[in-house]
């Protein structure tokens, strides 16, 4: 790693001189939540820039926690893999989120809006089984936000495969969701519930899969942790 080190055979000061870098943690729990390829990393750290994220990855690299492996169909595509190393560390990262959830104010992390980031996790996450059995198009618009944030797309295909679009896939849309950016972050990250806050949804389309919202919609790994007082 870059930084000077802290000098001391302690495992923990050890640990921390690879692990505690700016940016490594989070770019850490996207590998852990299964993305490999650079691009699909960008998304799920879209404030890091691409020069520090490949800077990131080689230095994950060379302390063994990733291996960059080619990938054999699309000759000069890679993906980064976790090794076994870098595997044991998803108890640590779930940890760290558990530990945030429940003793960091609310108000604090609601300050840190930002809609690529909630988009893309709630792609990861959510749960197809609910919806038909067939592709299921939900639009979402956060009217406060500039025009290239303001609309999103999540295609769920039949196989429950889901995509997010930025752009209009050109699908008929089965459901409207329209709210603010603090509205559906609250509700991904468990703080708050969907029929708590109606007044600040407007859903137009399938009465159906708007009824059952709260069960598809991809919620954060650590919404049922429960909020602690200091």
């Amino acid at each position: 790693m870059s930084q000077a080190g802290y000098k001391q055979f302690c495992p923990v000061a050890m640990a921390a001189e690879v692990l505690c870098t700016r940016w490594t943690m989070v770019l850490l729990r996207e590998l852990i939540a299964g993305s490999t390829r650079f691009n699909d990393l960008r998304r799920g750290v879209p404030k890091m820039s691409p020069t520090l994220l490949s800077q990131r990855l080689r230095e994950l690299e060379t302390a063994g926690i990733l291996e960059r492996r080619e990938v054999a169909a699309e000759k000069g595509i890679y993906e980064y893999c976790l090794t076994p190393a870098g595997q044991d560390l998803g108890g640590i990262v779930e940890a760290i989120g558990v530990w945030g959830q429940s003793w960091v104010e609310s108000q604090l992390s609601l300050k840190n809006l930002d809609p690529s980031l909630l988009m893309w996790d709630m792609r990861r996450n959510l749960n197809a089984d609910p919806l038909p059995a067939r592709k299921v198009v939900i639009q979402f618009l956060y009217p406060e936000l500039p025009a290239s944030k303001r609309f999103w797309w999540l295609v769920v295909e039949a196989n429950g495969i889901v995509d997010l679009c930025w752009a209009d896939p050109g699908f008929e849309v089965d459901l409207y969701v329209s709210t603010d950016l603090r509205t559906m972050t609250a509700i991904w990250m468990g703080l708050v519930k969907v029929e708590g806050e109606q007044d600040k949804l407007q859903l137009t389309g399938d009465r159906k899969i708007a009824r059952t919202m709260q069960s598809w919609l991809g919620l954060s790994p650590f919404a049922s942790t429960q909020k602690k007082v200091a």
